[in-house]
């Protein structure tokens, strides 16, 4: 989506000098919403847009924006001090006040005061045994004596991907592993959320042709049955669908194809590497993309105290690398698009999500001069699955590797092992995106309900988007070979 990011000082220069603003009344939207004042930033924000003679349709889909995040925010913290409470008082019935206060200072949960409101993340209350160590700890053993959470039989990975080192240097080749899969993947519009027979535009995430890794993909079925592929070029690929309402029931749209995928391996000889010169081409991939990819102060003054004195593009990689594992703790996120800096984010709390840790360890990267870019879809660790980021790295002279820092270092005193995730990858993914915050073809008239990845879908009609409480989206699988 292409959307501007404007600075405050020219939002309130561009409403000074439209006579609408005094000098005196200086306004930043951006601060009013992380301060939780989301009435009045609406109220004024809104005033804003009556403007219409004044404000340029960037400035104009800038405001409708923080419109949409501030309710996007209001969906991601609902839970109420006594809803936290209730579900950590199954673990630790001792809960105290001074407990909760101890944990909110800590950022081990989180909350937002919206409107003078206390209101808890969403998964708060899961994530608070996460980020907690005592508390993972009560949980994981009480949840082992009541016998909770217990897996089937949990996927080798790592002698999965032993072999696919053991193969790359047995054949030469660097593609092995391959993995024969069927998807079927759908959404559905729920009950009364369009009126019935007007038309629904609807994107689902399409996997792309990706030489030796990603191959073979094949379509078969879809409903409806006519629809538009996006061409391979397309970084973030969809297949393309429109359909009338059912109105008082549910739409459904889906698509359902085969493909191969291969695990990947290049082993990195860091005597090597050199730093990447005069190539046009990766510049883009060094450089800052805001809001999100921003080397801020904080952010270089980080990089100096992880990376020291380390010249080699390599080694810096896996001093940045080996921080984000260590210190940046996977846990449930809020949605992408209520975030205005997700790595600043990340670096205030010590936590987030895969996409998250992806994203602050690419920035760390580029700070460095070190090419990195985005790579996302799903993974599979049979007999589960979820969706997934990771990534692409470069290191001269071996060219784009990929990488997954949420999977991190290996525990283990193999060496190659330990850093397979630092140049390697597994054969179970199914890769959506090349990239993030992408148009889709055809583009969306609306805001997408996700706007950095692409692993659900989205949907809209001609009198705005769809989010994703008003629709159904889910992803079958069976492995074939």
């Amino acid at each position: 989506m292409k959307q501007a990011v404007f600075t405050v000082e020219i939002l309130l220069v561009l409403l000074v000098v439209a006579g609408f603003f005094s000098c005196s009344k200086k306004i930043s939207y951006t601060e009013m919403i992380a301060k939780g004042d989301f009435q009045e930033a609406r109220k004024l924000i809104k005033q804003d847009l009556s403007m219409n003679d004044y404000l340029s349709p960037n400035l104009r889909q800038h405001l409708e924006m923080l419109l949409v995040k501030m309710d996007r925010i209001e969906k991601d913290f609902t839970l109420t001090e006594s809803e936290v409470i209730e579900y950590v008082k199954k673990y630790y019935p001792e809960l105290t006040n001074q407990d909760l206060r101890r944990w909110e200072k800590e950022h081990s949960l989180e909350y937002k005061i919206i409107d003078g409101e206390k209101r808890y993340f969403n998964y708060a209350q899961y994530n608070l045994f996460r980020l907690d160590s005592s508390l993972k700890a009560i949980k994981q053993k009480l949840d082992k004596e009541r016998g909770e959470g217990k897996k089937a039989k949990e996927f080798p990975l790592d002698e999965h991907i032993s072999s696919i080192i053991r193969e790359v240097e047995k054949t030469g080749n660097n593609y092995v592993k391959p993995v024969k899969m069927k998807i079927k993947q759908s959404l559905t519009v729920k009950e009364n959320m369009v009126p019935e027979g007007r038309i629904i535009r609807c994107w689902i995430p399409f996997p792309r042709e990706i030489e030796n890794r990603q191959t073979d993909i094949q379509i078969l079925a879809t409903e409806p049955a006519d629809y538009r592929l996006a061409d391979n070029s397309n970084l973030q690929r969809t297949i393309y669908f429109e359909k009338p309402s059912n109105g008082t029931e549910t739409t459904e749209f889906f698509v359902e194809y085969t493909f191969m995928s291969r695990g990947v391996y290049v082993s990195i000889d860091p005597e090597k590497v050199v730093p990447v010169k005069n190539k046009k081409e990766l510049l883009p991939y060094i450089k800052e993309r805001r809001p999100h990819i921003e080397f801020s102060d904080t952010l270089r003054e980080l990089s100096k105290s992880i990376v020291g004195n380390e010249k080699n593009p390599y080694l810096i990689a896996r001093k940045l690398y080996a921080w984000v594992d260590t210190n940046i703790t996977w846990a449930s996120a809020r949605e992408y698009s209520t975030f205005f800096n997700i790595p600043k984010y990340v670096i205030e709390n010590r936590h987030g999500d895969c996409g998250m840790q992806t994203l602050t360890f690419m920035t760390l990267c580029r700070l460095n001069g070190i090419p990195c870019k985005w790579q996302s879809g799903w993974e599979f660790q049979p007999p589960d699955d979820s969706m997934h980021d990771w990534g692409e790295i470069y290191f001269e002279p071996y060219g784009w590797v990929p990488m997954d820092v949420t999977y991190g270092m290996r525990k283990t005193g193999d060496e190659q092992l330990k850093w397979f995730y630092l140049s390697g990858m597994d054969s179970y993914r199914l890769i959506f995106n090349d990239d993030y915050s992408r148009c889709f073809s055809p583009e969306k008239k609306f805001v997408r309900s996700e706007t950095i990845d692409s692993q659900r879908g989205e949907a809209e009609w001609d009198e705005g988007n769809l989010y994703f409480d008003q629709w159904r989206w889910n992803l079958e699988w069976e492995l074939l070979e």
